[in-house]
């Protein structure tokens, strides 16, 4: 049924962000140990071990129609598998985790600028008064309920322009991928992109490690980071990503991103043991109600691809 389908892209963005929210604190956690390209690397490294064994029968079978794609996947290797989680371990170098994901909130309102602009999509008010309430709930927990504290915010969250590039980039992948073929199964898909991205990461973490000579040094806390990274930030988001966006559109799923500084305050608050205070509650309740506001839509609008 179509909205059991709906149900299930919620709960698999909802996931997704889950992962990526841990992802930046994991990333935060270790710049000063694992060099970002580093991290990177081994990240998709990991996850072509895990993806592997059960996709290469279909890619070598498939390998006809990705040579007939191989522009597209490509580009879209780039933006998603390069270049997205390089330039976040990259600005979490110099980035704290909250600036870089106030950053990545912009992310649903520039998917949809890039819908508007490269397939003429239009923008509903619901949509926009929803990223609007959204943002807002963002900005909230970003300024501790203190309005006057925004200008400052932006001011330090604008000094990583790595972060700023992988919202770009990231916002590029999700609405380009309403172009992939239907010829290449979502599994494929993924497995193939992460390798064409890990072999264009290799030759830069190469220059990383020799030339400016950043070992990885592997600990107990290295390999946990890679593991984390590598399983549930990559192989599980990225399939319930793909999945999310393609029943409910890029526009719809994008709305999601807003999750990702929640799940990282909840986890901080778990695992670090730092407290929530009232404007964290009231900002994920506006986050929230954007969500359901910008992405809900009545059922006889609604379009499921059932691929």
């Amino acid at each position: 049924m179509q909205i059991k389908t709906e149900h299930l892209a919620y709960l698999l963005l909802a996931t997704t962000t889950l992962f990526w929210g841990g992802n930046f604190i994991v990333g935060r956690a270790v710049s000063t140990d694992i060099p970002p390209i580093a991290l990177a690397w081994w990240r998709w490294l990991f996850a072509l071990l895990v993806i592997l064994p059960f996709t290469a029968k279909s890619l070598w079978q498939l390998r006809h129609r990705i040579r007939k794609h191989w522009l597209f996947l490509t580009g879209i290797s780039i933006l998603g598998i390069t270049n997205f989680n390089t330039f976040v371990y990259l600005g979490l170098q110099t980035s704290t985790a909250t600036d870089a994901v106030l950053l990545l909130s912009a992310t649903p309102v520039i998917i949809l600028l890039f819908s508007r602009l490269l397939f003429k999509e239009p923008i509903s008010s619901r949509q926009l008064i929803g990223i609007a309430l959204s943002l807002s709930g963002v900005l909230v927990i970003i300024t501790g309920g203190v309005p006057t504290h925004i200008a400052a915010v932006f001011q330090g969250a604008m000094s990583s322009l790595w972060i700023l590039a992988a919202v770009i980039s990231w916002s590029f992948y999700s609405v380009l991928l309403r172009k992939r073929s239907a010829d290449i199964s979502g599994q494929a898909f993924f497995a193939i992109t992460v390798i064409i991205g890990w072999l264009i990461i290799t030759p830069f973490y190469l220059y990383e490690h020799h030339l400016m000579e950043k070992p990885l040094l592997f600990t107990m806390s290295a390999l946990f980071s890679i593991v984390y990274v590598g399983l549930f930030a990559s192989v599980f988001a990225f399939l319930f990503w793909n999945r999310g966006v393609e029943i409910l559109g890029p526009n719809r799923a994008g709305n999601f991103i807003h999750l990702i500084p929640v799940w990282a305050l909840l986890l901080a608050s778990l695992i670090l043991g730092e407290n929530m205070y009232w404007f964290h509650w009231l900002g994920i309740l506006l986050i929230f109600s954007g969500i359901g506001l910008a992405s809900l839509k009545r059922s006889k609008q609604a379009t499921v691809a059932a691929r």
